[in-house]
């Protein structure tokens, strides 16, 4: 942002999304429009074109139904489709018709794919927009969705997310689209992360063999497929000493035999042991005296309340 809106004075046109909070974020908006810097987090402001030489702007923030029911007060409006149909018709009201018009926003268009790290933001579906809601711009660019490729409706694209969220996004080619003001035509340009999301399967002697693991991207965000079934003693903390990033660790093989082992052991055990020896398990660690004192003071608490009930 700093070197190409504050040194090089290009403008950056931006909305709130549904993860953002659009209050905190029009916070500065005064000054950041001093800058050349656009954000907008209102209806209001959806309704005012960002003028170019040859492009209108329309920059609409994700919002809720009830916002344009407010806004246009009209009590008819239900849905986000609704809502949807009645800005766009007040952009249109807008529309220079010498230019181009285009129109960056944050929603859920009806037949887009999802990825496993975006929230569900719909209630039985009020979200979804459907494409030929935008039949009148030129370009819509969409945010929301973090593949390029969640719909393919021709001006209707998704940028998709600068980097991977979620294993789901581990083959996804991320980057930015590039579009000609005149001709209206995008091109994909791919960007390349600094650390990438990685998968491997094999044992856990094999992952921390020196001769293994100095063939690997240590840096990498990595997903583990292991082989053994046998139950290996603080796992997690063991991989991430040699892989500091690695994000979910999976057994291939052995899920059963682990909790089977793991459930027989737990029967012959004070609760109170079984407690201590999850905690240590999960995190590496040994209770200190004090969380022991508090484990305690609930298990005989929780006992003699199941004393009493009997």
């Amino acid at each position: 942002f700093i070197q190409i809106n504050l040194e090089a004075g290009l403008p950056i046109l931006a909305v709130s999304g549904n993860h953002d909070s659009a209050t905190r974020l029009a916070t500065g908006a005064p000054w950041f429009k001093q800058r050349n810097f656009h954000l907008h987090t209102t209806l209001e402001e959806a309704l005012v074109p960002i003028e170019f030489p040859e492009v209108q702007f329309f920059l609409l923030p994700y919002f809720e139904p009830i916002a344009a029911r407010l806004y246009f007060e009209d009590d008819s409006i239900k849905t986000i489709g609704q809502a949807m149909l009645r800005v766009v018709q007040a952009m249109e009201e807008k529309f220079d018709p010498t230019k181009k018009h285009v129109l960056v926003s944050h929603f859920f268009v009806a037949g887009s794919l999802r990825t496993e790290s975006e929230t569900t933001v719909e209630v039985g579906g009020l979200d979804a927009v459907t494409s030929d809601t935008f039949t009148a711009f030129d370009y819509v660019a969409l945010g929301h969705l973090h593949s390029k490729n969640a719909i393919k409706e021709g001006k209707v694209r998704y940028s998709g997310s600068l980097l991977k969220y979620s294993l789901s996004e581990m083959n996804d080619e991320k980057g930015v689209w590039l579009l000609d003001s005149q001709t209206m035509e995008p091109e994909f340009i791919a960007l390349t992360p600094l650390q990438d999301i990685k998968h491997y399967e094999a044992s856990f002697a094999e992952l921390t063999d020196p001769v293994i693991y100095q063939s690997l991207d240590r840096e990498a965000f990595w997903h583990f497929e292991i082989t053994d079934r046998a139950v290996i003693p603080n796992m997690m903390n063991q991989l991430r000493a040699i892989y500091p990033y690695v994000l979910t660790v999976e057994r291939k093989n052995g899920h059963d035999v682990v909790r089977q082992v793991t459930k027989k052991r737990a029967k012959t055990l004070a609760p109170i042991v079984v407690l201590q020896d999850f905690f240590k398990e999960m995190t590496g660690e040994s209770l200190t005296p004090t969380q022991s004192e508090w484990l305690e003071t609930g298990l005989t608490f929780a006992l003699d309340t199941e004393k009493r009930e009997d």
